[in-house]
């Protein structure tokens, strides 16, 4: 390469920064009893993360032989940790898992950060139960006028399944039949509606 050519004259080696200038722009060395500039930044450590101190190039070197994360932490806590640390710290189910109050318990137990973000999920997409066929809710009873009343004599609101009914029916008819009261027919009456009452709702296909 010839020294007087113009590629060799436009190199230029960069000056170095005058240390004053660098004690105007930058902190002062956190390091015990140094004053240079602090142009290098260290963690502070565990639960202090985004937190740095600043030191100078040597004193953060120094810094760094001894700085140790799990500083404080049992051998437990540090394979947990280091177990979470391959999910990234997020919560995690086992494959086939589908029961949105098995992961719920899942998600109270584990020390993660709270990942939704106040996200709702009013269509269940993401608690475990998106694609399941649920059973449609059951339309309700139209019932005419002597139906109704039928209802009421067995003290029933109609929307009964036919078991329901024959069991109130039963329970009536103890309470309410001579031999269940010493032989008083003061209740035959009302025991009369009930088997009246039953029969109706038996005859139009209630139980």
């Amino acid at each position: 390469m010839k020294l007087d050519s113009k590629l060799f004259d436009g190199i230029r080696i960069k000056p170095s920064v005058d240390e004053t200038v660098l004690k105007r722009s930058a902190p002062t060395c956190g390091w015990e009893g140094c004053d240079r500039a602090g142009t290098h930044k260290a963690p502070k450590g565990r639960n202090r993360e985004g937190q740095f101190h600043h030191f100078c190039i040597d004193h953060v070197r120094l810094y760094n032989k001894s700085y140790n994360y799990f500083s404080g932490m049992g051998d437990d806590d540090i394979a947990a940790y280091q177990k979470d640390s391959l999910t990234g710290h997020r919560p995690t189910w086992t494959m086939g898992v589908n029961s949105a109050g098995e992961q719920r318990e899942r998600v109270k137990s584990h020390a993660a950060r709270d990942w939704s973000g106040g996200v709702q999920d009013p269509f269940d997409m993401f608690d475990g139960t998106a694609g399941r066929v649920k059973e449609p809710p059951k339309p309700a009873r139209h019932l005419k006028t002597l139906e109704r009343k039928s209802f009421d004599t067995l003290d029933l609101e109609g929307s009964e399944t036919s078991v329901e009914i024959k069991a109130r029916y039963k329970s009536l008819v103890k309470i309410y039949h001579p031999d269940a009261n010493g032989g008083d027919r003061s209740s035959e009456d009302r025991l009369r509606e009930i088997i009246q009452a039953y029969n109706f709702l038996k005859a139009a296909g209630f139980c």
